[in-house]
């Protein structure tokens, strides 16, 4: 059986993860899910990891659920109908969650739609890179469900703005690459075949930082969207910067700039 999800180590510290349904476009069933929760859970333990690129096999990122057939979340055999669809919900909405929980910063490459869940999946990511070909938007709506879905009602507005994120969620209508560079939805829009080197040129980029470092700025960067006031913000801030001030990494990157080398950071 193909793996549904491809690991691949670039280098001793960045992981690439590649859906692998390209028949498909990617499209999310429950094994999907599954496998790639899996990977995530696996590389949350793995030090040696600083980054992840997040992707998909063949033209597409991922077009969203398989509405082919889902198939069944694990261990849901006996539910009835509400409960056992509520778990293929959750199993979903909370692999948008793993994304953030995750402590490497994770880069999604975009090589093309990403639809519905596959644009939860974009946006849950920590940094968002796109090729020229690539197609964004918010498509539970085309099936006769809410817009309001895997976290993107939370997301969209927090990235673009709520104006924006209001008639994209509305209209439902396609965001190609250029406009989505535009508003901000990506970091980059790139040729297609120049796409990894790009994803990879950035996850090298935060690499080359402490991992603490870079692991508390994604977290501390997530938990800013959730605090109400710029004082509590601080505060946040303050407490964290005690704690990595007293790591040895702190004395080892100021040395380095000092000395003018590359610091040296242990996993």
């Amino acid at each position: 059986m193909t793996d549904l999800v491809l690991a691949d180590r670039v280098g001793e510290q960045v992981e690439v993860l590649t859906l692998n349904r390209p028949e498909r476009l990617n499209a999310m069933t429950a094994e999907l899910a599954a496998a790639l929760k899996r990977e995530l859970d696996r590389l949350a333990g793995d030090r040696s990891c600083r980054v992840i690129v997040l992707t998909g096999a063949g033209r597409g990122f991922c077009a969203g659920l398989d509405l082919h057939g889902f198939g069944a979340a694990p261990d849901t055999a006996g539910f009835g109908k509400v409960r056992r669809e509520l778990a293929g919900q959750e199993q979903m909405s909370r692999l948008v969650l793993s994304l953030r929980n995750t402590p490497q910063p994770v880069i999604a490459a975009i090589n093309g739609p990403a639809a519905g869940f596959g644009l939860g999946l974009a946006l849950g990511s920590d940094i968002r890179y796109a090729a020229r070909s690539a197609v964004l938007r918010v498509a539970y709506i085309n099936t006769g469900a809410s817009n309001c879905d895997m976290g993107t009602s939370w997301l969209l507005p927090r990235l673009i703005g709520a104006s924006r994120a209001h008639e994209l969620m509305l209209t439902g209508r396609r965001v190609d690459a250029d406009e989505a560079e535009r508003i901000g939805l990506v970091a980059d829009v790139v040729d297609d075949e120049r796409l990894m080197a790009r994803a990879l040129e950035g996850a090298a980029m935060i690499a080359a930082w402490a991992p603490w470092a870079a692991r508390a700025t994604k977290q501390g960067m997530w938990t800013a969207l959730e605090i109400p006031s710029q004082q509590a913000g601080i505060e946040y801030e303050d407490r964290q910067q005690m704690m990595l001030i007293q790591d040895p990494a702190f004395e080892e990157a100021i040395a380095a700039f000092l000395e003018k080398r590359p610091a040296v950071h242990p996993d």
